[in-house]
């Protein structure tokens, strides 16, 4: 009997079209215990599971007397029972509104539900498709995580029913939209207008501004009046901020933006309202091994060379003595406005000792003070309140041999007098001389006449010169072209150096201090007047000439 009626339901069913996987209608007639009795106009009622009526939200969408699309989903059973789905008959619904939007090129909406191996999963009315990584966005996106649960519009790029492949792409809609945006942005920017934007990223040379389907950079040289080393010190990224269009090149639809053209330029009025030697309070906002920054106000900021830091210290380490942040003093000395720069000095709100040393002393004062140093040009004199002199080779000393041996004659840690020859305040240098506490014993030669007598030590033998040296020091010069041949061969024959000879003066140089001697040599070969000095040998002079006279 059961067999019978089991063959009459499956007849009545061919005769009605129904078979497994068509889509019918049916009545919803009760909702009882999670379960939804339906009336689909079959030999007997089906009974559904109510989760299979929740919508997208997860929520149950139905009532008594709806009527719904269903599947069959099997026909079996001893006694004619239909099982019906109404999952799959929302599945088949879904398909047919995905093909309709491939095959239109249409958006769709979905529920990102899911992160696998390249991409997102999507989750189309309950039929799962796949976002891969590269089209979620027009930008890389780095954590997924923040789109999982949402729900967005897609574009369907690729579609295999059989195979149940659907692949989504969010990019396309993007850039659709931004390409709306784009044609509208574009008909009303020009130059001089101010626009909002979204901060899209940023790099060390500046930002890069979303304006509604048209991205303008952000130099970082615009972003701020004062100087900044990263665009995070002003803005971030995803921030929303007013900007102003300098620059609308409309054959690439290029846009260079300024966020700091919004305000006035602090620099217009700087001369006025800074000028020269004017003293500031200002914060340090940069340190170099050259100097440090300080901010004067909003947008200004001036430099403090390391040469301006310290009056006496010329290889001072700026970290060392300041912190970023704080506030110091500092004075006005020069003010670059094409240039956008100011030149600060520190040093300059204390006292400058050289010019204190300049009220003290003046050039051919005697002053005292401590060897620091020897160097080849010099020495240098430790003189007081950190300043120090400086003693050239060419002042140690009138004579010759004492400049050339004055690494000998002095030592670092003397205590030595000088006479001071020139304060230059500006270079912060004072020139000294040891030479000069001593009257030049040149000049005493510059009285002499020609043929006067002087004797002389040998320091230097040749064939064509002879150096000599008398007892202050002096040296002389014997030249073969001003002697008699055989008086310079007998001197060179009879004489070795450090020997005593017997000169005579024919010539003086006073630009080169050289004195040009003739040999000496009386008939006896004896000389009978030889002068040590001037004086002497005047002396000597004058008595010959009154005896004579009586």
């Amino acid at each position: 009997m059961n067999k019978l009626f089991s063959k009459l339901f499956k007849k009545s069913i061919k005769k009605s079209k129904a078979k497994k996987g068509s889509i019918i209608k049916g009545k919803i007639i009760n909702i009882k215990n999670n379960i939804v009795t339906i009336d689909a106009g079959l030999k007997s009622e089906s009974y559904i599971p109510i989760e299979q009526f929740k919508n997208s939200n997860g929520k149950i969408d139905i009532k008594i007397n709806d009527i719904v699309d269903l599947s069959i989903d099997n026909i079996a059973g001893e006694w004619g029972e239909t099982i019906l789905s109404r999952e799959k008959a929302k599945k088949y619904e879904t398909w047919i509104n995905i093909e309709k939007a491939y095959n239109k090129s249409i958006t769709i909406k979905g529920i990102i539900n899911g992160k696998v191996k390249g991409g997102l999963t999507v989750n189309i009315e309950g039929v799962k498709a796949f976002l891969p990584g590269s089209l979620i966005d027009i930008k890389p996106v780095k954590d997924f995580s923040i789109l999982e649960g949402k729900k967005l519009e897609f574009k369907i790029i690729k579609l295999d029913k059989k195979k149940n492949n659907i692949v989504l792409s969010r990019k396309a809609i993007i850039l659709s939209e931004n390409n709306h945006e784009r044609k509208k942005l574009l008909k009303k920017i020009y130059e001089g207008i101010n626009l909002y934007g979204t901060v899209k990223n940023l790099t060390d040379y500046g930002a890069f501004i979303d304006l509604g389907g048209l991205d303008g950079l952000l130099h970082i040289t615009d972003i701020a009046w004062k100087r900044v080393k990263h665009p995070s010190e002003i803005i971030n990224i995803g921030e929303k901020i007013k900007i102003k269009v300098i620059k609308f090149n409309k054959e690439n639809n290029r846009v260079s933006l300024g966020l700091k053209q919004l305000s006035k330029d602090p620099w217009i009025c700087i001369d006025d309202k800074y000028p020269i030697n004017t003293k500031i309070n200002g914060k340090i906002t940069n340190i170099t091994d050259y100097g440090c920054f300080i901010e004067i106000e909003e947008g200004i900021e001036g430099l403090v060379h390391i040469s301006e830091i310290n009056w006496k210290n010329k290889n001072i380490n700026p970290f060392k003595i300041f912190k970023i942040g704080e506030t110091t003093q500092a004075i006005i000395l020069n003010i670059n406005k094409e240039k956008r720069r100011i030149s600060l000095g520190i040093k300059q709100c204390s006292p400058n000792p050289w010019v204190e040393f300049s009220k003290k002393y003046k050039n051919g004062d005697k002053i005292t003070g401590e060897i620091k140093s020897i160097k080849d040009f010099g020495i240098i004199l430790y003189l007081e309140n950190n300043i120090y002199g400086l003693i050239h080779t060419s002042d140690i000393s009138w004579i010759k041999n004492d400049i050339n041996n004055y690494k000998n004659n002095y030592k670092k840690g003397d205590i030595i007098n000088a006479i001071i020859t020139k304060i230059e305040i500006e270079k912060e240098k004072i020139l000294l001389s040891i030479k000069k506490l001593k009257e030049d014993p040149f000049n005493k030669y510059l009285n002499f006449n020609k043929n006067h007598l002087i004797k002389s030590k040998i320091t230097n033998i040749n064939k064509n010169i002879i150096n000599v040296i008398f007892k202050d020091g002096i040296e002389g010069i014997i030249d073969i072209k001003d002697n008699n041949n055989k008086k310079f061969k007998y001197i060179l024959k009879k004489k070795k150096i450090n020997d005593y000879i017997k000169t005579k003066i024919i010539n003086i140089d006073t630009k080169k201090r050289n004195i040009y001697l003739n040999i000496y040599k009386n008939k006896k070969n004896k000389i009978k007047n030889i002068n040590k000095d001037t004086n002497y040998f005047s002396s000597i002079i004058e008595a010959f000439k009154i005896a004579k006279n009586k």
